[in-house]
């Protein structure tokens, strides 16, 4: 169903108005005619209060005006997407500038120009952007904060919540001269830069939006490791089974990952042996003998990297049978 016609029918079959409406969701009444004439797209739920205080006011199950607006927005979305995106405007690009830091506003500024709306100038945009929205968001239902904005921006209390709203649901493709003067230009005291590497600092204005100045950066790191296999630990533990592995061989198993089933201590002593077996390893191409270097013979050039590595710390090397003799064997029970 559709919500404009939802909400229509509801309204007369109560016998009230749009101007009830719009006293009982806290806006105007102007911008409930523009919604239900669909010259503005229904706001987010996710972002909104006002479905439930019209669910409530027109008599309407909790939800309902919700799930309809998102169905709407996700239509409108979809015509919305072959239009290619417009710049900024000047009003906006000016603004973003005049709050850079000082030291940086000239050369930022010849990148916007030289890159009109390029990458640089997007990623600052929607940082800015992120920063005011979320406040805004958090914001919303407070009466006092919507209160002191609107006197700062000289709106009314309902005309500031409309503004918020619309506010809440705009993109970097579509920040308009009323987001800059109602939000933009009051909330945000300046931001900076480090153009090597991108990292940004966002200073608000302390008295609409108290706390720490909001930082970004944009840093490679490493994904966090999972934690040891149990099995892996006790293989360590147990000095039968783990015996003289070195620190190389201990580092590839504890890399090793497991989907489903769970190795167990045997398992790891087994790839340990595995490991040392120079079957289980190509000999890397001869390139010829070096110059002042004795030749190898082929036997030696067969041993496995890691195994020469072995006797190059010493390590004494011992029959593969011998290890698994120390394997301990579960007892044998008779059928």
């Amino acid at each position: 169903m559709d919500l404009c016609l939802v909400i229509k029918q509801r309204l007369q079959d109560l016998g009230l108005e749009q101007r009830d409406l719009a006293v009982a969701a806290n806006v105007t009444e102007s911008y409930i005619s523009q919604l239900l004439t669909r010259k503005k797209m229904p706001p987010a739920s996710d972002r909104t209060d006002i479905y439930d205080k019209m669910a409530k006011f027109l008599k309407l199950p909790a939800g309902k005006l919700a799930e309809m607006a998102g169905l709407q927005r996700k239509e409108e979305l979809k015509r919305n997407l072959g239009e290619p995106p417009a710049p900024l405007l000047k009003e906006v690009r000016e603004l973003i500038l005049r709050k850079c830091a000082p030291d940086k506003e000239k050369q930022v500024r010849a990148i916007f120009e030289k890159q009109p709306f390029g990458e640089l100038e997007r990623l600052v945009a929607q940082k800015l952007l992120d920063v005011v929205k979320r406040v805004a968001k958090e914001e919303l239902g407070s009466e006092n904060w919507l209160q002191l904005v609107a006197r700062l921006v000289g709106r009314s209390y309902e005309q500031m919540r409309v503004i918020v709203l619309e506010f809440l649901d705009t993109d970097v493709f579509s920040v308009s001269v009323e987001d800059c003067d109602s939000f933009l230009d009051p909330l945000i005291e300046s931001w900076d830069m480090d153009l090597s590497t991108f990292a940004m600092e966002v200073v608000l204005n302390r008295r609409l939006a108290p706390g720490y100045p909001k930082k970004f950066e944009f840093v490679e790191k490493e994904a966090d490791r999972p934690s040891e296999e149990p099995a892996f630990k006790r293989f360590l533990r147990d000095r039968f089974l783990s015996g003289d592995a070195i620190e190389e061989e201990i580092e590839f198993l504890k890399r090793l990952r497991f989907n489903g089933k769970r190795p167990t201590p045997l398992y790891y002593y087994r790839e340990l042996q595995n490991l040392r077996d120079p079957l289980h390893f190509r000999s890397p191409l001869p390139q010829g003998p070096r110059i002042g270097m004795p030749s190898q013979s082929k036997s030696e050039r067969s041993v496995a990297p890691m195994h020469k590595h072995m006797e190059a710390k010493g390590v004494e090397k011992q029959p593969q049978l011998d290890r698994l003799e120390r394997v301990p064997r579960l007892p044998h029970t008779e059928g």
